[in-house]
């Protein structure tokens, strides 16, 4: 008896059922996700703007997109990637979200995905096949890299036919995009789907009752064996014959217009199981004693088996509930409407807008004019403790020490008279003329005996150029400390003309040093560890934000150390936020490579030679209230064969400078060596004329770091205290680095030499 009830247990339809329905409903939150996703992506690319910030342009102000900066970014990867060629891209999975909601399957997946991707791409090398227009904001054609690419290709393999590559792509993008929405390719009919999708509940069903269909027990009376079977199979043969007769009548596609539909009560799963648990026929299973009634009424009944059908689905009618299949085109139609924007609350749920990106680019607008902007006060430095540097030593010391080395040389062996000597703030410099025949280079090798013999820290000498004299360095004992705020305030900064002014420091002389970075055009920086090289680069940034405006200069830092420049996160002089991923510097690098060559091109259209003349030219035409126009050809007229030409209208916008400043360059060569070191070359060699100027540093001055490419384009360079001559001859050529005193002591190298 216990086997009689296994086989005959009323959970295995309802478990199949459940599967089934979740099924279902899985495919429908699939579909509903690709009709969200490809609407998403749709509004993304009809609000695109190349002003937005994405993953290549950074700016201070907000995404201006519907969908926030997710939709800047994926609409500004799909516009570079696809062009217009990206409108194409939504297309299907918009049509199989549709189809899924609909049919609740999707036939021939892998033949639609092929077909998909080569629609689009054809789409995108036909829409590069087009001329862009005047108003195309980006350098590739309509079709963005991936369609320029598929033209190229074209044409390089049909050479002259490579002309008609466009209608090729047109006619690949239709019927690629015809099959993978499946238009006219794959039949699709709901009858089959539904008995498709019930065709694994019968063949279950049907395993299982022959699996378990018991055998017989000895110790059983043959009577209530015999009724015991036949009650199992005379449900059985009902529940076959109702999941049977359920198919057929979803192959005729009843169910649409009222019958009973796979999710009421009517389903054949759950008919089979109404069969198992109909009152008087399995309730008294459990009870011995009703039993041998019911071997006495069930072969009379068995006759009639047919007839037993009829119960179970003569209540269909009266116990359909309204099938859920006549609500879907309500769902079809709520869908559409989401679809054409009519509400677009949710998907600006989709894709909200970063609050920490805005927040963080909130305090640092540009400024409209540069009127609105204020430089920064000199009061907010400190001011200088020692204001009369000259009066630290007495010229009775000076003459003391100027005999004490003349001594000196003469034990040695050099014999020379000092001309003249110049204390500066930190060093003391004696002009010697030495005497005839002496050699320069033996004078040079005494620096270390010199140090010595003056009880010096060190001791620097070498040819004073265009004199007959050899100049010979030594620390005074005082040292001073130059400030900025004093460099700020001198005349030579105030009254100079240069364009991109840079407080170095003071000579030996105690004569502030300003150099144009504008005329350098890029500065090597190196130096160990604490020898000034990180305060020297606050010093020239700080020149530059003490003198020019946001629409003047605009800066961007590279910081791997994460500690000296991020102080300057924030100022509205920056294109971007302060950089310290190293593998981010090099998208910054490629990004200044790409603004060269547009700036590049601006000033061919405008037909002048650098950013002086742009500018110039630019505010002139502004004074006058002239528009500035070029004559561009666009093609030939098809009746004459003439050629047309429009009239383009040049953007106004003057082209502020850009520094690129750079701490710690090491740390970059060591992630992405050949990028960097490629980026370098290319701005360091035609970045001069377009306004783009480099301030690279490194506290490791090794040739790996400093290259042969690298050091012939940085022809100024700065050089603090290294530890070896090697290192000295890396940076400047030649030695005299390593006798630097460290704290600011530095050589700088102006022009090559």
């Amino acid at each position: 008896m216990r086997s009689l009830r296994r086989s005959a247990s009323p959970y295995d339809g309802l478990i199949d059922t459940l599967r089934a329905f979740l099924t279902r409903r899985a495919t429908e939150v699939t579909g509903l996700s690709l009709l969200v996703g490809a609407a998403c992506f749709t509004v993304a690319l009809a609000t695109w703007s190349i002003d937005d910030p994405s993953l290549n342009h950074a700016t201070s102000r907000g995404a201006r997109n519907l969908l926030g900066f997710g939709g800047a970014v994926v609409s500004d990867l799909g516009m570079q990637l696809l062009g217009l060629g990206a409108l194409a891209f939504a297309l299907p999975p918009a049509v199989w979200g549709m189809r899924l909601l609909r049919t609740h399957r999707l036939a021939r997946l892998q033949l639609r995905l092929v077909l998909w991707i080569i629609g689009f791409g054809a789409a995108s090398g036909m829409a590069s096949a087009l001329p862009p227009t005047a108003r195309w904001p980006l350098p590739t054609g309509l079709g963005g890299v991936a369609g320029d690419a598929l033209l190229a290709a074209a044409k390089a393999i049909a050479g002259p036919a490579g002309a008609f590559a466009g209608f090729l792509y047109a006619a690949v993008a239709v019927v690629s995009l015809t099959g993978a929405c499946g238009f006219g390719l794959i039949e699709d009919e709901d009858g089959d789907d539904e008995a498709e999708s019930y065709a694994p509940v019968v063949s279950r069903y049907d395993e299982r009752q022959a699996r378990r269909t018991p055998a017989p027990h000895d110790d059983e009376s043959p009577g209530l064996g015999l009724a015991s079977l036949g009650a199992l199979a005379h449900l059985a043969m009902s529940a076959r014959s109702a999941v049977a007769q359920k198919i057929e009548s979803v192959r005729d596609g009843s169910w649409r217009y009222g019958a009973a539909d796979p999710y009421s009560g009517n389903s054949p799963a759950l008919a089979a199981r109404r069969a198992f648990a109909e009152p008087g026929e399995a309730e008294g299973w459990d009870e011995p004693e009703s039993l041998p009634e019911r071997s006495a009424e069930r072969p009379a009944e068995r006759p009639a088996k047919s007839g037993r059908r009829e119960p179970v689905f003569a209540e269909e009618p009266r116990r359909a509930a309204p099938a859920p299949r006549r609500a879907q085109p309500v769902l079809d139609d709520d869908l559409a409407d989401d679809e054409d924007g009519a509400e677009p609350a949710p998907r600006g749920r989709v894709a909200p807008p970063p609050p920490p990106i805005q927040t963080r680019r909130g305090p640092a607008p540009a400024p409209a004019s540069p009127d609105s902007y204020d430089l920064p006060a000199l009061t907010l430095l400190a001011e200088p403790r020692h204001p009369a540097p000259s009066a630290a030593v007495s010229t009775d010391a000076l003459e003391q020490n100027a005999t004490l080395l003349e001594s000196t040389l003469e034990d040695f062996g050099v014999r020379g008279e000092i001309l003249a000597v110049r204390p500066g703030p930190v060093v003391t410099l004696y002009e010697l003329e030495p005497a005839p025949g002496t050699k320069s280079s033996r004078v040079i090798s005494l620096a270390d005996d010199i140090a010595r013999s003056m009880s010096a820290i060190s001791a620097r000498v070498a040819v004073v150029q265009g004199r007959n004299a050899i100049g010979i360095e030594l620390p005074n004992a005082k040292r001073e400390t130059v400030y900025l705020r004093e460099l700020l305030a001198s005349p030579a900064f105030a009254e100079t003309k240069q364009k991109l002014a840079l407080c170095l420091g003071k000579n030996i002389g105690g004569e502030a040093i300003i150099a144009d970075l504008a005329r350098m055009p890029h500065l090597l920086v190196a130096g160990t560890t604490g020898s000034g090289k990180s305060v020297a680069i606050n010093t020239m940034i700080l020149s530059l934000l003490y003198r020019m405006t946001p629409e003047e200069c605009r800066l961007i830092m590279v910081d791997p150390k994460m500690l000296e420049l991020s102080v300057y996160d924030g100022i509205p002089h920056l294109l971007s936020p302060v950089v310290t991923d190293p593998k981010k510097a090099v998208i910054a690098l490629k990004w200044a490579v790409r603004e060269m060559e547009e700036r590049y091109k601006k000033m061919s259209k405008l037909g002048v030679r650098n950013i002086d003349g742009f500018n110039a030219r630019v505010a002139e035409a502004r004074a006058r209230g002239e528009v500035i126009t070029r004559t561009v050809q666009t093609g030939f007229d098809r009746e004459t064969g003439e050629a047309v030409y429009e009239d383009e209208v040049m953007d106004l916008a003057p082209l502020p400078y850009i520094v690129i400043v750079v701490d710690e360059m090491a740390d970059l060569m060591m992630v992405a060596g050949k990028d960097i070191e490629g980026a370098i070359q290319r701005l360091a060699q035609m970045a001069r004329a377009a306004g783009l100027h480099l301030i690279m540093a490194t506290q490791r001055p090794s040739v790996d770091v400093i290259t042969g490419t690298i050091k012939a384009n940085f022809p100024t360079r700065i050089s603090f205290q290294v530890t070896s001559k090697i290192d000295s001859r890396t940076i400047l050529g030649e030695m005299g680095a390593e006798q630097l005193l460290g704290q600011g002591d530095m050589l700088f190298m102006a022009g090559g030499g």
